[in-house]
C-alpha cells in the first residue's frame, strides 16, 4: 500500500489500544468475566424456567389491589423525599455557594457535608434507616431526602454561580444583604434551570424509590423483592410492566413540566406568573397528599425520640474497624467494585453505540427504553441466575441498564453531530461505514466521552450496592456485616464507599478536562 494512503493516526491508535488493554485486563480479571457461563446448559435451564414463569403475568384482583397501593406508595415516597431534599438543599446551597458574596469564597465545611450526603448511595441510607424506623416508607423518604438533598444543593450552588453576577453585585453595593441579592439578582436568571433540574430529579427519585424497596423501604420495590425471592414470575412480570408504565409516564410528565417552565409566557403580562403559581399550588398539594398517604409526619421523622434512636444507632458505628485483616477485605471489595463499574460501563458504551447507530435507531428505540426502565438490582437478580452469584452478574446488570441510558444519549449526540464531514466523504465515494467512522463519529466523540464518564460516576455508586443481591463488591460486604450487626466493620465499608465515590468523581472530572 502506498504510504500516502496510510492512516497518519494508526500508530497512536494502536498504542492507545494496547495501553487500554493493559489497564483493562486486570479489571476484567477481577470481575471474573466468563462469557461461557451465559451459555452453560445448567444456567440456561435455570434462567429459562425463571423467565417462563413470567408468563402469564399475574392479574388476580387481590394482587392488583396490592399493586395499586404499592404504586401510589412509590409515587408518594418519591414526592415526599424530594420535598425533604428541597427543604435541605436550599439552605445548604446558600451556605455552600460563592454566589452573591462580595468575595468569591466557598464554605469548605458545607461542601464536605454535601460530598458525604450524595456520596453514600440512597440504598445504603435506606438500609440504615430501616434499622432505626423499621420496615416502611419512612426510611425511603429520609434516604431520598439526604442523598438528593446533597445532589440538589451542589447543583443549585453551581447554577447560581454560573449566571451573571452583576445584578447581585450591584444590589450588594447598594446595601442589600446577600440573601436579597440572590433573591432579586440571581434567582430571576436561574429560576427556569433550577426548576427544570428539580423536576428531572423527581423523575430519578421515582426510580430510586423502587430500588430502595429491596431493603424494606416500601413501594413497588418491596413487592418486587418478595416476588423475586418467592420465584413468582407472574407477579414479577406484572410489577415490571407497572414500573415500566410508571417510568414512561414520569418521563412524559417530567418533559411536559420542563417545557412548561421553559416556554415563554403568553401575551398577557401575568400569564407566566399565574402558570407558575398554579404549578406551585399543585406541587404543594401533591407533597401534602404524599405525606398523608404514607401516614408519616415531620413529627415522627424529627421527634426527640427519633433523634435519640438515630444517635444511639450511629454511635454503634464508631470507631470503625481498622484492623489489618479487615482493611485487606475492604480493599479487595473496593477493587472488585471499581472493576464492576468500569467493565459494566465499557460493555454498555459498546452496546449503546451499536444500538444508537442511525440505521438501528428506530427499531431499537423501544429496547433502549426497556433496558433503562428496569432497575439495576432487578437486572442483577436475573443475571445472578444466568451466570451465578458474583461480580460478573453485577457487571452484566450495570451493562444492561446503562446500555439503555447511554444508547439514548448517544443517539442524540450522533444526531446533533455536524453532518458536513460525513456528507463530504460520501460524495467522495466513501462507503457509509467509513463516512460514519471518520466523518460523524469524530464530531460527536467529545459528547460521547463526556456522557460515558458522567455515567461511570453514577455507576460506581450503583456498583457499590449491587452486592445486596449477591453481585459482589463492597455492597456484599456491607450487607453481610449489617445482617450480623457488625456495625464497626460496616462503618469501614461505608467510609470506603464514600472514598471510592469521591475518587471516581475526581478521576472522571480530570479525564473530561484532559480530553477537551
Amino acid at each position: 500500500m502506498n504510504s500516502t494512503h496510510r492512516d497518519p493516526a494508526a500508530r497512536s491508535r494502536l498504542l492507545g489500544a494496547l495501553t487500554a488493554l493493559v489497564v483493562l485486563w486486570p479489571l476484567f480479571q477481577a470481575t471474573e468475566v466468563k462469557p461461557g457461563a451465559l451459555f452453560d446448559p445448567a444456567n440456561l435451564q435455570v434462567i429459562g424456567r425463571f423467565l417462563a414463569g413470567f408468563l402469564p403475568p399475574e392479574s388476580g384482583g387481590e394482587f392488583l389491589g396490592y399493586l395499586g397501593r404499592a404504586t401510589l406508595e412509590t409515587l408518594a415516597i418519591a414526592t415526599a423525599g424530594m420535598a425533604l431534599a428541597f427543604a435541605l438543599a436550599v439552605p445548604l446551597a446558600y451556605l455552600a455557594s460563592a454566589a452573591g458574596r462580595e468575595k468569591a469564597t466557598l464554605n469548605p465545611l458545607t461542601r464536605g457535608l454535601l460530598t458525604i450526603l450524595r456520596g453514600i448511595p440512597e440504598l445504603v441510607w435506606a438500609l440504615l434507616f430501616v434499622r432505626v424506623f423499621g420496615l416502611g416508607p419512612a426510611a425511603g423518604v429520609l434516604a431520598l431526602g439526604l442523598t438528593y438533598g446533597g445532589m440538589l444543593a451542589k447543583v443549585y450552588a453551581e447554577i447560581l454561580e454560573s449566571v451573571d453576577g452583576a445584578p447581585a453585585q450591584a444590589l450588594r453595593r447598594s446595601g442589600a444583604g446577600r440573601s436579597l441579592a440572590i433573591l432579586y439578582g440571581l434567582l430571576p436568571q436561574a429560576s427556569k434551570e433550577l426548576a427544570s433540574y428539580t423536576v428531572y430529579r423527581w423523575e430519578c427519585a421515582i426510580r430510586a424509590s423502587v430500588v430502595m424497596g429491596f431493603v424494606g423501604a416500601g413501594g413497588l420495590g418491596q413487592l418486587m423483592d418478595q416476588a423475586m425471592k418467592m420465584l413468582n414470575g407472574g407477579e414479577a412480570a406484572t410489577i415490571l410492566l407497572t414500573f415500566m408504565v410508571l417510568v414512561f409516564a414520569a418521563d412524559g410528565l417530567s418533559g411536559w413540566l420542563r417545557r412548561a417552565l421553559e416556554s415563554p409566557p403568553a401575551a398577557r403580562p401575568s400569564a407566566f406568573g399565574a402558570r407558575s403559581l398554579g404549578l406551585a399550588i399543585a406541587l404543594s398539594l401533591g407533597v401534602i397528599a404524599s405525606f398523608r398517604l404514607l401516614d408519616i409526619g415531620f413529627g415522627a421523622l424529627f421527634s426527640l425520640e427519633a433523634a435519640q434512636s438515630i444517635g444511639t444507632f450511629v454511635g454503634e458505628f464508631f470507631p470503625p474497624d481498622l484492623s489489618a485483616e479487615w482493611l485487606a477485605k475492604v480493599c479487595r471489595g473496593i477493587w472488585e467494585t471499581l472493576a464492576i463499574s468500569v467493565v459494566g460501563t465499557l460493555l454498555a458504551a459498546i452496546a449503546g453505540l451499536l444500538l444508537a447507530l442511525p440505521k438501528w435507531r428506530a427499531p431499537f428505540s423501544f429496547l433502549l427504553n426497556l433496558l433503562r426502565s428496569v432497575p439495576e438490582l432487578v437486572w442483577a437478580t436475573i443475571t445472578a441466575l444466568a451466570v451465578g452469584l458474583g461480580p460478573f452478574a453485577g457487571a452484566l446488570a450495570l451493562a444492561l441498564h446503562t446500555t439503555g441510558v447511554l444508547g439514548r444519549l448517544y443517539a442524540e449526540a450522533l444526531a446533533n453531530a455536524p453532518p458536513t464531514p460525513a456528507r463530504a466523504l460520501r460524495l467522495a465515494g466513501a462507503p457509509g461505514g467509513l463516512a460514519f467512522l471518520y466523518g460523524t463519529l469524530p464530531g460527536a466523540a467529545p459528547q460521547l466521552i463526556a456522557y460515558t464518564l458522567y455515567r461511570w460516576e453514577m455507576n460506581i455508586r450503583m456498583a457499590a450496592i449491587l452486592g445486596f443481591v449477591g453481585a459482589g463488591g463492597l455492597g456484599q460486604l456491607l450487607y453481610f456485616e449489617l445482617s450480623l450487626f457488625h456495625h464497626a466493620q460496616a462503618s469501614t465499608v461505608i467510609i470506603a464507599m464514600l472514598a471510592l465515590s469521591v475518587a471516581v468523581d475526581q478521576a472522571s472530572a480530570w479525564l473530561r478536562r484532559a480530553m477537551r
